[in-house]
C-alpha cells in the first residue's frame, strides 16, 4: 500500500467575510487530488475553495511517519499538529505558525512549542504575547493529536505509525506552496 498522510494548507473567500481565510485539513490517500472530495466535505459551503500548501508528512522530529491499514496502534509517542499564534509591534495582525511535533501527551506538545522560535521570538508585551490558546498552561491557539482529526472514513481504514528514526538522517519533507485550484490537483 502506497498511501501517505498530507498536510493541506487550505484557503479560500467565505460568502459575506472581506479576506481570504485558511485552515489546515490532514488527510490519507495515495494521490493529493484523491483528498479532493474530502477537502470539499471538510468546508462545506465554502465557495471557491483553493490549496495554498501542502505536505506528505513522512519524517518529523526523527521520527519516520508511515500509513498503514488499520491496526492496533502501539505508537510510544503521538504526532500533533499546533497553531501556534504571535503578534508583532506595530503590524495589524496576528502572525500564526503551523507546526507538528511528536510527543507523549498535549502538555508535553505544548512544551515543545513553547521551545520553537516562533514562540520565543513573536510577541511582546503582556497584552500581545506569543501563544498556544488551551488549557496546559500556556496559551495554545490549537493543538490536535493528528488521528483526532482525521476525516471518519480514514480513520476506520488507515493507522499512522510513528517509528523512531535508527541513526540515519531523514530528508525534510518537501512542502510545495502556491494557488492550486482543486480541479487541477
Amino acid at each position: 500500500m502506497d498511501a501517505k498522510l498530507f498536510m493541506i494548507l487550505v484557503g479560500c473567500k467565505p460568502t459575506g467575510r472581506n479576506t481570504e481565510q485558511h485552515d489546515v485539513f490532514f488527510g490519507i490517500a495515495k494521490e493529493l487530488r484523491d483528498l479532493v472530495p474530502d477537502i470539499k466535505r471538510f468546508w462545506k459551503g465554502s465557495g471557491n475553495i483553493h490549496v495554498d500548501g501542502w505536505r506528505v508528512v513522512q519524517n518529523v522530529d526523527g521520527y519516520k511517519i508511515n500509513v498503514e491499514e488499520k491496526c492496533d496502534n502501539n505508537n510510544e509517542a503521538n504526532l500533533f499538529f499546533l497553531n501556534l499564534g504571535g503578534y508583532k509591534e506595530n503590524h495589524f495582525e496576528e502572525f500564526h505558525y503551523k507546526m507538528l511535533c511528536i510527543a507523549k501527551d498535549k502538555p508535553a506538545a505544548a512544551a515543545v512549542a513553547k521551545q520553537s522560535a516562533f514562540y520565543l521570538h513573536t510577541g511582546f508585551g503582556k497584552d500581545a504575547a506569543s501563544h498556544i490558546d488551551d488549557r496546559f498552561g500556556v496559551d495554545v491557539d490549537d493543538i490536535f493529536e493528528i488521528k483526532d482529526i482525521l476525516p471518519d472514513e480514514i480513520k476506520e481504514r488507515f493507522s499512522v505509525r510513528i517509528q523512531k528514526n535508527n541513526g540515519t538522517e531523514l530528508p525534510d519533507d518537501e512542502i510545495h506552496l502556491g494557488f492550486f485550484k482543486l480541479d487541477t490537483l
